[in-house]
């Protein structure tokens, strides 16, 4: 009796084991972050990134690439409630890692430290890509 006891405990546990959840693909796409900075410059020359928001930290080999750390757009903002009244400072930095192919060409950014910015919640997006230069730059090319 023992033996058909554990042998059912066994199976219902295999069997709870099995029940599985589905996800559609409508479902899970919001939960991909969406990064406006690398839309905004993948595909473009580094030395226009670097020319317009200043030079990298450092720099680094990463198989066939070149990665890129920089950091900037230093900016300190007053921090005002929303009836206007002035509560402090803050000081608003971006870092972000640039990868580039062997032609200088920008595969990627990813950002590493951000925080909410002056309109939106990241002050990376609000310096390195705000709508207004997406759309010049793309009619410029």
């Amino acid at each position: 009796m023992n033996i058909r006891m554990i042998t059912a405990a066994g199976l219902l546990l295999a069997l709870a084991g099995c029940s599985t959840t589905t996800t559609t693909m409508k479902a899970a796409l919001p939960l991909l972050a969406k990064n406006p900075v690398q839309d905004r410059w993948q595909g473009q020359s580094a030395g226009r990134f670097f020319a317009a928001y200043g030079p990298p930290l450092s720099d680094r080999d990463d198989g066939g690439s070149r990665v890129y750390t920089w950091r900037g757009g230093y900016k300190n903002v007053t921090i005002k409630t929303k009836d206007g009244k002035k509560t402090g400072k803050r000081s608003l930095s971006c870092k972000a890692d640039i990868v580039t192919d062997q032609s200088y060409e920008i595969r990627s950014v990813h950002i590493l430290g951000d925080q909410p910015g002056i309109s939106g919640s990241s002050y990376c997006a609000e310096l390195l890509a705000p709508p207004e230069k997406a759309e010049q730059a793309e009619q410029a090319d």
